[in-house]
């Protein structure tokens, strides 16, 4: 099975919201998806949880946390979430970057559209890589 690591900086948007749509959207037996950040924050943003909310998913009880190397040693794939300069380097794994706006302190329209955009890039992900229920 692959495992594939979304990475952030606070790992409380949009590494959060990529996990829950991959978990969501993946075949179980083929892939899964973990989440982390290089400087983890307190919580997921309420923001949000509020946006995930309205497409079902509840990330209340989602607790950030940090990407340490034991974490990366277990993906066989990274997608880093617009963390720039910050973002970790996981040998060996397959790379993505997906640039794209933090969500923390947003409008809810910035915040749907983030969503969105993460939703649809995961989706992506997983057909072109053939990890979808058949």
């Amino acid at each position: 099975m692959t495992t594939v690591l979304f990475a952030c900086v606070h790992n409380a948007g949009r590494s959060q919201m990529a996990a829950a749509f991959f978990n969501a959207l993946a075949d179980p037996t083929k892939a899964h998806a973990i989440s982390a950040g290089t400087a983890p924050g307190i919580r997921v943003h309420p923001e949000v949880i509020e946006a995930m909310r309205d497409v079902g998913f509840d990330l209340s009880a989602a607790t950030p946390r940090r990407l340490t190397s034991e974490l990366a040693d277990q993906a066989q794939w990274l997608i880093t979430m617009g963390c720039g300069d910050e973002c970790p380097v996981v040998p060996g794994a397959r790379q993505e970057d997906w640039p794209l706006d933090d969500p923390k302190g947003r409008s809810r329209e910035d915040v749907v559209a983030i969503r969105d955009e993460i939703r649809r890039r995961v989706a992506e992900l997983i057909e072109r890589e053939g990890w979808q229920f058949r």
